[in-house]
């Protein structure tokens, strides 16, 4: 189903890249759909400065976003798209040369493209070769509906909601959805409720069973057992009734009910560390849920991220899972990198510098491609996972995680 999307913009210029990232974080967690995030200026420096702080965004959010950055030329989008961002927006009213946005399309796609324009003239001049036009300065009425049927593509309006009315904007048909600073440190879930009320296609987070017909204990309760939803780690147990379950579904935060207090307590409400819900599933039996949540901070009273850390008995297994696998040995890299430890090979590559990195990572490649020439396929497994080991290195020595190539990875579906 094809929702109508509440963007929430925010002005990077003059700000600080850590105020950016926290504004960032909040609109992430309260509903936001996407987000766009701009900065035009021409100076290099606040160019740069803004694509760090775009780099820290990607880090710190699980929404995608947009971002605008003055495009004197192609590599300039390109430099945006490196940060994370899924879509790059160009402004067309300070677009030196048209070039940048047709080779900007070629290369990534008309759909990652956007073009920024006023509504005056974005119907009648603007012949780039992308899916969808930013609008701003509308006028919510008849003639802008006609113009936008008539366009040929998809269009997003960019308001303050001063003027406007959000219902109104979004009823329009071949709106894909509304960017606007207007829900600044406000609840989204609870403006995208409204608007799903009152006939609008909206994604809310709404749960697609009624808690009664789950099965629940004497007390009215079922059990909930919550992951981190990026690396499926265990984290806790606990228990929901009726209303938890429902105010989980309203906030977009783990709500639970307490048997000792009795009575519902929203995880983080103390300490800080809330749960943002990602997915709520249940299971074959419809007796126990399981949340997968974005944890801020450790979700154990003790302090540990997780409360399963008391070993009670173990047999000694091969682990062969990639992620943990991959994430282990890189945690190991980047602590030969912090503490030297006499005799490592990781230590003597690190002490040897970018080049001798590079250099390996090259003849690992080429032993690959000999290898894979070789009918005999154990040879070729024991070449790619010398490259990968290498490539880990020199992963830590420029500053990238396992995490950031997998976003990328993400990116690009």
């Amino acid at each position: 189903m094809a929702y109508k999307k509440i963007i929430p913009f925010i002005n990077g210029e003059n700000e600080l890249a850590s105020s950016i990232v926290k504004l960032a974080e909040e609109y992430c967690f309260s509903g936001a759909d996407e987000l766009f995030i701009y900065n035009y200026s021409k100076i290099e420096r606040e160019r740069e400065e803004f694509l760090a702080a775009l780099k820290a965004v990607d880090k710190a959010i699980d929404i995608p976003f947009m971002a605008g950055m003055y495009a004197g030329r192609f590599e300039d989008v390109k430099k945006v798209f490196y940060t994370g961002a899924d879509r790059v927006v160009i402004k067309y009213e300070i677009c030196p040369d048209e070039s940048v946005v047709k080779e900007a399309a070629g290369r990534f796609g008309g759909d990652k493209i956007l073009i920024e324009v006023d509504a005056d003239i974005a119907f009648e001049r603007i012949a780039f070769p992308v899916d969808t036009l930013l609008v701003k300065h509308v006028d919510a009425d008849e003639l802008f509906q006609k113009k936008v049927t008539a366009c040929g593509k998809k269009v997003i309006i960019r308001d303050s909601l001063l003027r406007n009315d959000l219902g109104d904007l979004m009823r329009m048909d071949g709106i894909l959805g509304v960017s606007t600073n207007y829900y600044k440190n406000k609840d989204l879930y609870r403006v995208k409720r409204k608007m799903k009320e009152s006939g609008i296609e909206i994604n809310t987070f709404e749960s697609q069973m009624p808690f009664s017909e789950m099965k629940t204990d004497e007390h009215g309760l079922i059990p909930c057992i919550v992951q981190d939803y990026r690396t499926n780690q265990v984290l806790m147990m606990a228990y929901m009734n009726e209303e938890s379950y429902y105010k989980t579904c309203e906030t977009g935060k783990m709500t639970y009910f307490s048997r000792s207090r009795q009575k519902l307590w929203c995880k983080g409400d103390t300490s800080g560390h809330y749960q943002y819900v990602k997915e709520l599933a249940l299971d074959c039996d419809n007796d126990t849920i399981l949340a997968k949540v974005h944890q801020v901070g450790a979700a154990c009273h003790t302090g540990a991220y997780s409360c399963f850390f008391k070993e009670l008995a173990k047999k000694d297994y091969v682990d062969t899972n990639p992620l943990t696998i991959l994430e282990e040995d890189f945690a190991t890299i980047l602590n030969r990198r912090e503490h030297p430890r006499e005799g490592s090979y990781t230590n003597y590559l690190f002490t040897k510098g970018l080049d001798k990195i590079l250099k390996k990572c090259g003849e690992e490649a080429s032993e690959i491609i000999i290898a894979a020439k070789n009918p005999d396929s154990e040879e070729l497994k024991y070449e790619i996972a010398d490259f990968l080991y290498h490539m880990m290195v020199l992963m830590a020595e420029c500053g990238l995680t396992w995490e950031d190539v997998t976003k990328e990875l993400a990116n690009r579906r």
